[in-house]
C-alpha cells in the first residue's frame, strides 16, 4: 500500500521490476503515476487504485490490527478489507486484465492469437 501518487518519478521499468522482484504482485494506492502503472501491468504487478477515503479505511484497519488482510479479486475488480467486509471496485484496462488473468505478457498474447493473425493476413488484400 502507498499514499498518493505512487511511482511518481520512477518511469523506468526498473521501478516496477524492483516491486515485482521483491515479491509484490499488487500495489494499492489512491493514485499512480501513469508510466509506473503501465510498467507494473507489463511486468505482472497489479496496481489497484482506490479512493482516498477507502485508502484511509485500509490504513485504519491496519492500525487496529497489523494482520489485516485485503482481498483483491481481479475477475470482479474489487478490493475488500476482510475484517470489515467493506469493499471498493477498481478499474483496469480490459486487455491488461485478460493478460494478467491468463499469465500473459504482450508476446504471449500475440502467440495465443497467432492463428487469428495469420487468417487476417491471408484474407486482407495488400
Amino acid at each position: 500500500m502507498s499514499g498518493k501518487n505512487f511511482g511518481s518519478g520512477s518511469s523506468r521499468e526498473h521501478a516496477a521490476w524492483a516491486v515485482y522482484d521483491y515479491g509484490f504482485r499488487c500495489v494499492v494506492s489512491s493514485f499512480f503515476a501513469d508510466i509506473f502503472r503501465n510498467n507494473c501491468l507489463n511486468v505482472g504487478v497489479l496496481p489497484v487504485q482506490v479512493s482516498a477515503a477507502f485508502l484511509e479505511e485500509i490504513y485504519a484497519a491496519i492500525e487496529q490490527d497489523t494482520n489485516t488482510q485485503l482481498i483483491v479479486d481481479l475477475p470482479t475488480q474489487t478490493i475488500t478489507i476482510e475484517a470489515t467486509g467493506n469493499s471498493e471496485s477498481f478499474d483496469i484496462n480490459t486487455y491488461k486484465k485478460d493478460n494478467m488473468l491468463n499469465g500473459f505478457d504482450d508476446i504471449d498474447y500475440l502467440m495465443n492469437i497467432k492463428e487469428q493473425i495469420s487468417d487476417f493476413a491471408k484474407n486482407t488484400p495488400l
